[in-house]
Protein backbone atom coordinates (compact mmCIF):
# COMPACT_ATOMS: atom_id res chain seq x y z
CA UNK A 1 0.00 0.00 0.00
CA UNK A 2 1.18 3.44 -0.71
CA UNK A 3 1.02 5.89 2.09
CA UNK A 4 2.20 9.50 2.42
CA UNK A 5 3.31 10.26 5.92
CA UNK A 6 3.94 13.43 7.90
CA UNK A 7 7.02 13.31 10.15
CA UNK A 8 7.53 15.46 13.22
CA UNK A 9 11.14 16.31 13.94
CA UNK A 10 11.93 16.07 17.64
CA UNK A 11 15.01 18.24 17.23
CA UNK A 12 12.87 21.13 16.02
CA UNK A 13 10.56 20.77 18.97
CA UNK A 14 13.43 20.71 21.43
CA UNK A 15 14.96 23.75 19.79
CA UNK A 16 11.70 25.65 20.11
CA UNK A 17 11.39 24.75 23.76
CA UNK A 18 14.93 25.87 24.46
CA UNK A 19 14.34 29.18 22.74
CA UNK A 20 11.17 29.73 24.76
CA UNK A 21 13.03 29.18 28.00
CA UNK A 22 15.86 31.50 27.12
CA UNK A 23 13.74 34.34 25.84
CA UNK A 24 10.61 34.22 27.93
CA UNK A 25 8.28 37.21 27.46
CA UNK A 26 7.33 39.40 30.39
CA UNK A 27 4.52 37.95 32.50
CA UNK A 28 1.08 39.39 31.82
CA UNK A 29 -0.23 42.01 34.26
CA UNK A 30 -2.11 40.57 37.20
CA UNK A 31 -5.75 41.32 37.75
CA UNK A 32 -6.53 44.08 40.23
CA UNK A 33 -7.14 42.72 43.74
CA UNK A 34 -8.71 44.15 46.87
CA UNK A 35 -6.16 45.96 49.07
CA UNK A 36 -4.70 43.83 51.85
CA UNK A 37 -5.59 44.72 55.44
CA UNK A 38 -3.12 46.80 57.39
CA UNK A 39 -0.28 44.91 59.04
CA UNK A 40 -1.13 44.54 62.78
CA UNK A 41 1.27 45.41 65.53
CA UNK A 42 3.65 42.79 66.94
CA UNK A 43 1.55 42.49 70.06
CA UNK A 44 -1.38 41.04 68.14
CA UNK A 45 -1.20 37.69 66.34
CA UNK A 46 -0.73 37.93 62.60
CA UNK A 47 -3.90 37.48 60.61
CA UNK A 48 -3.87 34.75 57.94
CA UNK A 49 -5.17 36.21 54.70
CA UNK A 50 -7.23 33.61 52.80
CA UNK A 51 -6.56 33.91 49.06
CA UNK A 52 -8.93 31.78 46.97
CA UNK A 53 -7.13 29.49 44.54
CA UNK A 54 -8.92 29.09 41.19
CA UNK A 55 -9.71 25.46 40.33
CA UNK A 56 -8.93 24.62 36.68
CA UNK A 57 -11.97 23.43 34.78
CA UNK A 58 -11.57 21.22 31.72
CA UNK A 59 -12.86 22.90 28.58
CA UNK A 60 -16.01 21.42 27.11
CA UNK A 61 -15.59 18.75 24.43
CA UNK A 62 -17.15 20.23 21.29
CA UNK A 63 -17.65 16.80 19.68
CA UNK A 64 -18.85 14.85 22.70
CA UNK A 65 -17.38 11.59 24.09
CA UNK A 66 -15.61 10.44 20.91
CA UNK A 67 -13.88 7.67 22.91
CA UNK A 68 -17.19 5.76 22.87
CA UNK A 69 -17.10 5.68 19.06
CA UNK A 70 -13.39 5.42 18.20
CA UNK A 71 -11.53 2.13 17.80
CA UNK A 72 -7.88 1.17 17.30
CA UNK A 73 -7.26 -1.27 14.44
CA UNK A 74 -4.22 -3.53 14.22
CA UNK A 75 -3.69 -5.26 10.87
CA UNK A 76 -1.33 -8.08 10.01
CA UNK A 77 -0.92 -7.93 6.24
CA UNK A 78 0.92 -9.92 3.57
CA UNK A 79 2.36 -7.81 0.76
CA UNK A 80 2.61 -9.67 -2.59
CA UNK A 81 6.14 -10.45 -3.78
CA UNK A 82 6.35 -9.37 -7.43
CA UNK A 83 9.97 -10.49 -7.73
CA UNK A 84 9.05 -14.05 -6.73
CA UNK A 85 5.25 -14.16 -7.14
CA UNK A 86 4.94 -17.82 -6.15
CA UNK A 87 5.91 -16.80 -2.60
CA UNK A 88 3.30 -15.72 -0.07
CA UNK A 89 5.01 -12.34 0.44
CA UNK A 90 6.33 -10.30 3.33
CA UNK A 91 4.37 -10.02 6.58
CA UNK A 92 3.78 -6.49 7.84
CA UNK A 93 1.97 -5.00 10.80
CA UNK A 94 0.23 -1.65 10.92
CA UNK A 95 -2.02 0.37 13.20
CA UNK A 96 -4.87 2.64 12.21
CA UNK A 97 -8.15 4.01 13.50
CA UNK A 98 -11.81 3.60 12.75
CA UNK A 99 -15.16 4.65 14.15
CA UNK A 100 -18.54 3.06 14.71
CA UNK A 101 -21.44 3.97 12.44
CA UNK A 102 -24.98 2.60 12.25
CA UNK A 103 -25.76 -1.12 11.90
CA UNK A 104 -22.76 -2.21 13.99
CA UNK A 105 -20.23 -1.30 11.34
CA UNK A 106 -16.82 0.36 11.61
CA UNK A 107 -15.65 2.79 8.93
CA UNK A 108 -11.93 3.11 8.21
CA UNK A 109 -9.48 3.53 5.34
CA UNK A 110 -8.92 0.82 2.76
CA UNK A 111 -5.17 1.17 3.20
CA UNK A 112 -5.53 0.25 6.88
CA UNK A 113 -7.01 -3.19 6.09
CA UNK A 114 -5.92 -3.99 2.51
CA UNK A 115 -3.90 -7.19 2.03
CA UNK A 116 -4.76 -8.06 5.64
CA UNK A 117 -4.72 -11.62 6.92
CA UNK A 118 -5.69 -10.89 10.54
CA UNK A 119 -7.43 -7.87 12.05
CA UNK A 120 -8.00 -6.94 15.67
CA UNK A 121 -9.95 -4.03 17.09
CA UNK A 122 -9.63 -2.35 20.50
CA UNK A 123 -11.98 0.09 22.17
CA UNK A 124 -11.42 2.61 24.93
CA UNK A 125 -11.34 1.22 28.46
CA UNK A 126 -11.35 -2.42 27.32
CA UNK A 127 -8.07 -4.40 27.50
CA UNK A 128 -9.27 -7.04 25.04
CA UNK A 129 -8.39 -7.28 21.36
CA UNK A 130 -11.37 -8.42 19.28
CA UNK A 131 -10.92 -10.24 15.95
CA UNK A 132 -12.53 -8.31 13.10
CA UNK A 133 -13.42 -9.01 9.48
CA UNK A 134 -13.67 -6.88 6.34
CA UNK A 135 -17.16 -6.40 4.94
CA UNK A 136 -16.41 -4.12 1.99
CA UNK A 137 -13.29 -2.47 0.70
CA UNK A 138 -13.10 0.31 -1.91
CA UNK A 139 -9.50 0.76 -2.98
CA UNK A 140 -10.45 3.43 -5.52
CA UNK A 141 -11.65 5.83 -2.79
CA UNK A 142 -9.62 4.43 0.15
CA UNK A 143 -12.58 3.46 2.33
CA UNK A 144 -13.56 0.19 4.00
CA UNK A 145 -16.18 -1.24 6.33
CA UNK A 146 -15.29 -3.83 8.95
CA UNK A 147 -17.19 -5.41 11.81
CA UNK A 148 -16.68 -7.48 14.96
CA UNK A 149 -18.70 -10.63 15.62
CA UNK A 150 -18.19 -10.62 19.40
CA UNK A 151 -21.74 -10.18 20.79
CA UNK A 152 -20.88 -7.56 23.42
CA UNK A 153 -18.38 -5.50 21.47
CA UNK A 154 -20.79 -2.79 20.35
CA UNK A 155 -22.46 -2.52 23.75
CA UNK A 156 -22.24 1.09 24.99
CA UNK A 157 -20.57 2.15 21.71
CA UNK A 158 -22.07 5.29 20.16
CA UNK A 159 -22.48 5.37 16.34
CA UNK A 160 -21.37 8.68 14.86
CA UNK A 161 -23.48 10.78 12.50
CA UNK A 162 -22.31 12.53 9.34
CA UNK A 163 -22.35 16.23 8.55
CA UNK A 164 -21.74 18.16 5.36
CA UNK A 165 -18.72 19.75 3.73
CA UNK A 166 -17.10 22.19 6.18
CA UNK A 167 -16.62 25.83 5.31
CA UNK A 168 -13.20 27.22 4.48
CA UNK A 169 -11.31 28.53 7.54
CA UNK A 170 -13.60 26.64 9.92
CA UNK A 171 -12.04 24.57 12.72
CA UNK A 172 -12.02 20.77 12.67
CA UNK A 173 -10.65 18.07 15.00
CA UNK A 174 -8.94 14.83 13.92
CA UNK A 175 -9.03 11.76 16.17
CA UNK A 176 -6.89 8.65 16.03
CA UNK A 177 -4.00 6.66 17.49
CA UNK A 178 -0.84 8.21 16.01
CA UNK A 179 2.73 7.33 16.94
CA UNK A 180 3.89 8.41 20.36
CA UNK A 181 1.35 6.69 22.61
CA UNK A 182 -1.39 4.12 23.04
CA UNK A 183 -4.28 6.40 24.00
CA UNK A 184 -6.54 8.43 21.75
CA UNK A 185 -5.07 11.61 20.33
CA UNK A 186 -6.84 14.70 19.03
CA UNK A 187 -5.40 17.46 16.86
CA UNK A 188 -7.16 20.55 15.60
CA UNK A 189 -6.74 22.65 12.50
CA UNK A 190 -8.60 24.67 9.93
CA UNK A 191 -10.05 23.80 6.54
CA UNK A 192 -7.73 25.36 3.98
CA UNK A 193 -8.77 23.91 0.61
CA UNK A 194 -11.54 21.86 -1.03
CA UNK A 195 -10.46 20.37 -4.35
CA UNK A 196 -9.96 17.23 -6.43
CA UNK A 197 -6.83 15.37 -5.32
CA UNK A 198 -5.01 12.17 -6.20
CA UNK A 199 -5.82 9.35 -3.76
CA UNK A 200 -2.38 7.83 -3.22
CA UNK A 201 -3.66 4.43 -2.08
CA UNK A 202 -4.66 3.51 -5.63
CA UNK A 203 -2.29 6.08 -7.20
CA UNK A 204 -4.65 6.51 -10.17
CA UNK A 205 -8.00 7.74 -8.81
CA UNK A 206 -8.84 11.38 -8.16
CA UNK A 207 -11.77 12.40 -5.98
CA UNK A 208 -12.93 15.30 -3.88
CA UNK A 209 -10.66 15.89 -0.87
CA UNK A 210 -10.50 18.50 1.89
CA UNK A 211 -7.14 19.90 2.96
CA UNK A 212 -6.77 20.61 6.67
CA UNK A 213 -3.98 21.95 8.85
CA UNK A 214 -4.55 19.37 11.63
CA UNK A 215 -1.61 16.98 11.94
CA UNK A 216 -2.24 13.59 10.32
CA UNK A 217 0.40 11.07 11.42
CA UNK A 218 0.79 7.29 11.08
CA UNK A 219 -2.05 5.81 13.13
CA UNK A 220 -4.48 8.64 12.36
CA UNK A 221 -5.55 6.90 9.15
CA UNK A 222 -9.21 5.96 9.25
CA UNK A 223 -10.03 8.18 12.20
CA UNK A 224 -12.91 10.66 12.09
CA UNK A 225 -12.46 14.36 11.45
CA UNK A 226 -15.27 16.12 13.31
CA UNK A 227 -17.00 19.44 13.60
CA UNK A 228 -19.95 20.32 15.84
CA UNK A 229 -20.35 16.73 16.99
CA UNK A 230 -20.60 15.23 13.49
CA UNK A 231 -18.16 13.46 11.18
CA UNK A 232 -17.24 15.65 8.24
CA UNK A 233 -14.41 13.48 6.94
CA UNK A 234 -12.02 10.55 7.35
CA UNK A 235 -8.30 11.28 7.79
CA UNK A 236 -6.29 9.49 5.14
CA UNK A 237 -3.15 11.12 3.72
CA UNK A 238 -0.75 14.04 3.88
CA UNK A 239 2.67 15.28 2.85
CA UNK A 240 5.90 14.40 4.61
CA UNK A 241 7.65 17.26 6.37
CA UNK A 242 10.33 17.63 3.69
CA UNK A 243 7.66 18.35 1.04
CA UNK A 244 5.14 20.56 2.83
CA UNK A 245 4.40 21.47 6.42
CA UNK A 246 0.96 21.13 7.97
CA UNK A 247 -0.75 19.83 4.81
CA UNK A 248 -3.06 16.86 5.36
CA UNK A 249 -6.22 15.61 3.72
CA UNK A 250 -9.49 14.03 4.70
CA UNK A 251 -12.08 12.17 2.63
CA UNK A 252 -15.23 14.35 2.73
CA UNK A 253 -18.76 13.14 3.31
CA UNK A 254 -19.90 13.16 -0.36
CA UNK A 255 -17.32 10.44 -1.06
CA UNK A 256 -18.22 8.59 2.16
CA UNK A 257 -21.96 8.71 1.46
CA UNK A 258 -21.44 7.47 -2.08
CA UNK A 259 -19.44 4.50 -0.80
CA UNK A 260 -22.09 3.62 1.78
CA UNK A 261 -24.85 3.87 -0.80
CA UNK A 262 -22.90 1.74 -3.29
CA UNK A 263 -22.48 -1.14 -0.81
CA UNK A 264 -26.10 -0.98 0.36
CA UNK A 265 -27.01 -3.70 -2.18
CA UNK A 266 -24.35 -6.06 -0.80
CA UNK A 267 -21.72 -5.38 -3.47
CA UNK A 268 -19.27 -2.60 -4.27
CA UNK A 269 -19.35 -1.64 -7.95
CA UNK A 270 -16.60 1.00 -7.87
CA UNK A 271 -16.65 4.48 -9.36
CA UNK A 272 -17.86 5.11 -12.88
CA UNK A 273 -15.87 7.28 -15.27
CA UNK A 274 -16.33 8.99 -18.62
CA UNK A 275 -12.90 7.55 -19.59
CA UNK A 276 -11.83 10.55 -21.62
CA UNK A 277 -9.04 13.10 -21.53
CA UNK A 278 -9.75 16.75 -22.20
CA UNK A 279 -8.11 20.16 -22.41
CA UNK A 280 -9.31 23.57 -21.30
CA UNK A 281 -10.58 26.06 -23.88
CA UNK A 282 -9.48 29.44 -22.55
CA UNK A 283 -7.54 30.57 -25.61
CA UNK A 284 -9.64 33.04 -27.72
CA UNK A 285 -8.01 32.06 -31.03
CA UNK A 286 -8.64 28.37 -30.40
CA UNK A 287 -12.28 29.04 -29.50
CA UNK A 288 -12.76 31.07 -32.66
CA UNK A 289 -11.19 28.29 -34.77
CA UNK A 290 -13.67 25.79 -33.31
CA UNK A 291 -16.60 28.12 -34.02
CA UNK A 292 -17.46 28.62 -30.35
CA UNK A 293 -19.15 31.66 -28.87
CA UNK A 294 -17.14 34.05 -26.76
CA UNK A 295 -19.00 32.95 -23.64
CA UNK A 296 -16.17 31.21 -21.73
CA UNK A 297 -17.86 27.80 -21.93
CA UNK A 298 -16.73 24.33 -22.95
CA UNK A 299 -13.76 21.93 -22.76
CA UNK A 300 -12.20 20.03 -25.67
CA UNK A 301 -12.18 16.21 -25.73
CA UNK A 302 -8.69 14.92 -26.55
CA UNK A 303 -8.94 11.14 -26.19
CA UNK A 304 -11.84 8.71 -25.83
CA UNK A 305 -10.88 5.34 -24.33
CA UNK A 306 -12.24 2.63 -26.61
CA UNK A 307 -12.78 0.32 -23.63
CA UNK A 308 -14.80 2.96 -21.73
CA UNK A 309 -18.48 3.97 -21.69
CA UNK A 310 -17.94 7.03 -23.90
CA UNK A 311 -16.74 4.97 -26.88
CA UNK A 312 -19.06 5.27 -29.91
CA UNK A 313 -20.69 8.29 -28.25
CA UNK A 314 -17.95 10.90 -27.96
CA UNK A 315 -14.92 11.41 -30.16
CA UNK A 316 -11.78 13.51 -30.12
CA UNK A 317 -12.50 17.10 -31.10
CA UNK A 318 -15.91 17.28 -29.42
CA UNK A 319 -16.50 20.21 -27.10
CA UNK A 320 -18.43 19.49 -23.89
CA UNK A 321 -20.78 22.40 -23.15
CA UNK A 322 -23.06 21.12 -20.37
CA UNK A 323 -23.31 18.02 -18.20
CA UNK A 324 -26.74 17.16 -16.79
CA UNK A 325 -27.73 20.77 -17.62
CA UNK A 326 -24.80 22.23 -15.64
CA UNK A 327 -22.86 24.66 -17.88
CA UNK A 328 -19.19 23.69 -18.14
CA UNK A 329 -16.80 26.66 -17.94
CA UNK A 330 -13.73 26.80 -20.16
CA UNK A 331 -11.56 25.80 -17.18
CA UNK A 332 -13.59 22.60 -16.66
CA UNK A 333 -15.62 23.78 -13.66
CA UNK A 334 -19.35 23.68 -13.04
CA UNK A 335 -21.40 25.18 -10.24
CA UNK A 336 -22.66 22.59 -7.74
CA UNK A 337 -24.59 23.63 -4.66
CA UNK A 338 -23.39 27.19 -5.08
CA UNK A 339 -19.70 26.28 -5.26
CA UNK A 340 -17.35 25.77 -8.26
CA UNK A 341 -16.36 22.13 -8.82
CA UNK A 342 -14.67 20.05 -11.50
CA UNK A 343 -17.35 18.93 -13.96
CA UNK A 344 -16.33 15.33 -13.29
CA UNK A 345 -17.82 15.72 -9.80
CA UNK A 346 -21.20 15.29 -11.55
CA UNK A 347 -20.01 11.89 -12.80
CA UNK A 348 -18.58 11.06 -9.35
CA UNK A 349 -22.11 11.02 -7.98
CA UNK A 350 -23.32 8.46 -10.52
CA UNK A 351 -23.45 4.69 -10.08
CA UNK A 352 -23.07 1.69 -12.31
CA UNK A 353 -26.18 1.42 -14.46
CA UNK A 354 -26.78 5.17 -14.39
CA UNK A 355 -26.30 7.71 -17.17
CA UNK A 356 -25.33 11.30 -17.84
CA UNK A 357 -26.55 13.79 -20.45
CA UNK A 358 -24.08 15.97 -22.34
CA UNK A 359 -24.64 18.93 -24.63
CA UNK A 360 -21.71 18.96 -27.05
CA UNK A 361 -20.38 20.97 -30.00
CA UNK A 362 -19.30 18.77 -32.93
CA UNK A 363 -18.24 20.01 -36.36
CA UNK A 364 -19.57 23.46 -35.42
CA UNK A 365 -23.03 22.06 -34.69
CA UNK A 366 -24.78 21.53 -31.30
CA UNK A 367 -25.74 18.00 -30.26
CA UNK A 368 -27.09 16.23 -27.19
CA UNK A 369 -25.82 12.77 -26.28
CA UNK A 370 -26.34 10.30 -23.44
CA UNK A 371 -23.65 8.11 -21.89
CA UNK A 372 -24.66 5.03 -19.93
CA UNK A 373 -22.32 3.63 -17.29
CA UNK A 374 -22.58 -0.08 -17.98
CA UNK A 375 -18.88 -0.99 -18.01
CA UNK A 376 -15.64 -0.01 -16.31
CA UNK A 377 -12.65 1.27 -18.28
CA UNK A 378 -10.31 -1.61 -17.36
CA UNK A 379 -7.12 -0.21 -19.01
CA UNK A 380 -6.75 2.25 -16.13
CA UNK A 381 -6.22 -0.63 -13.72
CA UNK A 382 -2.61 -1.30 -14.76
CA UNK A 383 -1.65 2.24 -13.76
CA UNK A 384 -2.90 1.80 -10.19
CA UNK A 385 -1.91 -0.35 -7.24
CA UNK A 386 -3.52 -3.76 -6.77
CA UNK A 387 -4.62 -5.17 -3.42
CA UNK A 388 -5.96 -8.44 -2.06
CA UNK A 389 -4.98 -10.33 -5.23
CA UNK A 390 -2.00 -12.52 -6.10
CA UNK A 391 0.29 -11.47 -8.98
CA UNK A 392 -0.19 -13.13 -12.35
CA UNK A 393 2.86 -14.79 -13.90
CA UNK A 394 4.28 -17.64 -15.98
CA UNK A 395 7.64 -19.24 -15.17
CA UNK A 396 9.21 -21.23 -18.00
CA UNK A 397 12.79 -22.40 -18.21
CA UNK A 398 13.70 -20.09 -15.32
CA UNK A 399 12.29 -17.11 -17.24
CA UNK A 400 9.66 -15.17 -15.28
CA UNK A 401 7.04 -13.46 -17.46
CA UNK A 402 4.58 -11.00 -15.89
CA UNK A 403 2.00 -8.47 -17.16
CA UNK A 404 3.13 -4.86 -16.86
CA UNK A 405 1.52 -2.83 -14.06
CA UNK A 406 2.45 -0.24 -11.46
CA UNK A 407 3.32 -2.79 -8.78
CA UNK A 408 5.71 -4.62 -11.11
CA UNK A 409 7.43 -1.38 -12.10
CA UNK A 410 7.90 -0.32 -8.49
CA UNK A 411 9.11 -3.76 -7.37
CA UNK A 412 11.78 -3.90 -10.05
CA UNK A 413 12.49 -0.14 -10.08
CA UNK A 414 12.65 -0.35 -13.84
CA UNK A 415 14.09 2.57 -15.80
CA UNK A 416 13.75 0.91 -19.22
CA UNK A 417 12.41 3.61 -21.57
CA UNK A 418 10.33 1.19 -23.63
CA UNK A 419 8.61 -0.14 -20.50
CA UNK A 420 8.00 3.40 -19.26
CA UNK A 421 6.49 4.35 -22.62
CA UNK A 422 4.12 1.36 -22.65
CA UNK A 423 3.08 2.17 -19.08
CA UNK A 424 2.63 5.93 -19.49
CA UNK A 425 0.91 5.77 -22.90
CA UNK A 426 -1.05 2.55 -22.43
CA UNK A 427 -4.28 4.54 -22.48
CA UNK A 428 -3.44 7.74 -24.37
CA UNK A 429 -2.13 5.81 -27.39
CA UNK A 430 -4.69 3.00 -26.96
CA UNK A 431 -1.86 0.44 -26.72
CA UNK A 432 -4.19 -1.96 -24.92
CA UNK A 433 -5.99 -2.65 -28.21
CA UNK A 434 -2.96 -4.64 -29.45
CA UNK A 435 -1.60 -5.59 -26.04
CA UNK A 436 -4.33 -6.18 -23.44
CA UNK A 437 -1.45 -7.62 -21.38
CA UNK A 438 1.99 -6.14 -21.88
CA UNK A 439 4.04 -9.28 -21.17
CA UNK A 440 7.45 -8.48 -19.66
CA UNK A 441 10.41 -10.80 -19.09
CA UNK A 442 10.66 -9.55 -15.52
CA UNK A 443 13.30 -11.85 -14.05
CA UNK A 444 15.63 -14.75 -14.84
CA UNK A 445 16.35 -17.56 -12.39
CA UNK A 446 19.91 -18.54 -13.40
CA UNK A 447 20.36 -22.07 -14.73
CA UNK A 448 22.59 -23.65 -17.43
CA UNK A 449 19.65 -23.63 -19.90
CA UNK A 450 19.20 -19.84 -19.75
CA UNK A 451 22.78 -18.58 -19.61
CA UNK A 452 23.66 -15.41 -21.54
CA UNK A 453 20.02 -14.29 -21.68
CA UNK A 454 20.41 -11.36 -19.25
CA UNK A 455 20.21 -8.73 -22.06
CA UNK A 456 16.61 -9.81 -22.71
CA UNK A 457 15.52 -9.02 -19.17
CA UNK A 458 12.95 -6.19 -19.17
CA UNK A 459 11.96 -6.92 -22.78
CA UNK A 460 8.32 -7.01 -23.94
CA UNK A 461 7.19 -10.23 -25.65
CA UNK A 462 5.83 -9.67 -29.16
CA UNK A 463 5.44 -13.19 -30.59
CA UNK A 464 6.37 -16.81 -30.01
CA UNK A 465 7.10 -19.05 -33.01
CA UNK A 466 5.43 -16.49 -35.27
CA UNK A 467 2.25 -16.16 -33.17
CA UNK A 468 1.38 -12.76 -31.69
CA UNK A 469 1.12 -12.75 -27.90
CA UNK A 470 -1.69 -10.53 -26.60
CA UNK A 471 -2.39 -11.96 -23.14
CA UNK A 472 -0.68 -14.01 -20.46
CA UNK A 473 -2.95 -16.90 -21.44
CA UNK A 474 -1.60 -16.73 -25.01
CA UNK A 475 1.92 -16.99 -23.60
CA UNK A 476 1.10 -20.04 -21.46
CA UNK A 477 -0.63 -21.79 -24.39
CA UNK A 478 2.30 -21.11 -26.71
CA UNK A 479 4.72 -22.72 -24.26
CA UNK A 480 2.40 -25.71 -23.76
CA UNK A 481 1.99 -26.27 -27.52
CA UNK A 482 5.51 -25.31 -28.60
CA UNK A 483 7.66 -27.63 -30.79
CA UNK A 484 11.23 -28.60 -29.90
CA UNK A 485 12.55 -25.09 -30.49
CA UNK A 486 10.89 -22.04 -28.93
CA UNK A 487 11.64 -18.70 -30.62
CA UNK A 488 10.58 -15.64 -28.60
CA UNK A 489 10.71 -12.27 -30.34
CA UNK A 490 10.67 -9.09 -28.28
CA UNK A 491 9.32 -5.71 -29.33
CA UNK A 492 12.12 -3.70 -30.94
CA UNK A 493 15.29 -4.63 -32.77
CA UNK A 494 17.57 -7.48 -31.86
CA UNK A 495 17.81 -11.24 -32.32
CA UNK A 496 15.12 -13.52 -30.85
CA UNK A 497 15.44 -15.43 -27.61
CA UNK A 498 15.65 -19.18 -28.30
CA UNK A 499 14.98 -22.07 -25.91
CA UNK A 500 15.30 -25.83 -26.37
CA UNK A 501 12.05 -27.41 -25.21
CA UNK A 502 13.67 -30.74 -24.24
CA UNK A 503 16.29 -29.01 -22.10
CA UNK A 504 13.62 -26.85 -20.47
CA UNK A 505 11.61 -29.92 -19.51
CA UNK A 506 14.72 -31.67 -18.18
CA UNK A 507 15.57 -28.66 -15.99
CA UNK A 508 12.03 -28.08 -14.74
CA UNK A 509 12.20 -29.90 -11.40
CA UNK A 510 15.77 -28.70 -10.81
CA UNK A 511 14.74 -25.06 -11.12
CA UNK A 512 11.62 -25.53 -8.98
CA UNK A 513 13.62 -27.16 -6.21
CA UNK A 514 16.52 -24.70 -6.33
CA UNK A 515 14.29 -21.61 -6.09
CA UNK A 516 11.48 -23.11 -3.99
CA UNK A 517 8.89 -22.61 -6.73
CA UNK A 518 5.61 -24.12 -5.58
CA UNK A 519 3.57 -23.15 -8.64
CA UNK A 520 4.87 -22.33 -12.12
CA UNK A 521 2.01 -20.07 -13.19
CA UNK A 522 -0.98 -18.03 -12.07
CA UNK A 523 -3.03 -16.82 -15.04
CA UNK A 524 -5.87 -15.11 -13.18
CA UNK A 525 -6.02 -12.64 -10.33
CA UNK A 526 -6.89 -14.64 -7.24
CA UNK A 527 -7.99 -13.15 -3.92
CA UNK A 528 -5.86 -13.49 -0.82
CA UNK A 529 -6.99 -15.87 1.89
CA UNK A 530 -8.79 -13.16 3.87
CA UNK A 531 -10.09 -10.95 1.07
CA UNK A 532 -13.85 -10.29 1.24
CA UNK A 533 -15.87 -11.59 -1.69
CA UNK A 534 -17.40 -8.15 -2.10
CA UNK A 535 -14.01 -6.44 -2.29
CA UNK A 536 -13.01 -4.12 -5.06
CA UNK A 537 -10.31 -6.01 -6.93
CA UNK A 538 -8.21 -3.32 -8.58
Amino acid sequence: MKRTLIFVYVALLLGSASYAQEGSPAPPPMEAQAPLPAVPSRSSPPAQAVVPVPVPIAPPKPNGPVQKSLVRITATAVEPDYKAPWNAGAIQRGVGAGFVIEDKRILTNAHVVSNSRYLTVERDGDPNKYPAKVLFIANDCDLALITVDAPNFFKNMVPLKFGGIPALESTVSAYGYPIGGERMSVTTGIVSRIDFQLYTHSSIDQHLAVQISAQINPGNSGGPVMQNGKVIGVAFQGYSGDVAQGVAYMIPTPVINRFLKDVSNGHYDKYVDLAISYSKLQNPAQRKFLGLKDDNRGVLVSTVVEAGPSANVLRGGDVLLTIDDHPIASDGNVELEGEPADFQEVVERKFKGGSVKLDIWRDKQPMTVKIEFVKTAWPYLIQGHSYDVRPRYVLYGGLLFQPLNLDLLEANRSTDLRLRHFFEYFILEQLYLQHPDVIVLANILPDPINTYLAPYRGGIVDEINGKKIRTLGDLANSFAEAPERIVIRMIGDGPPLVLDRNKVEAARERIKTRYNVLKEQNLEEQPGSNAPTQANKI
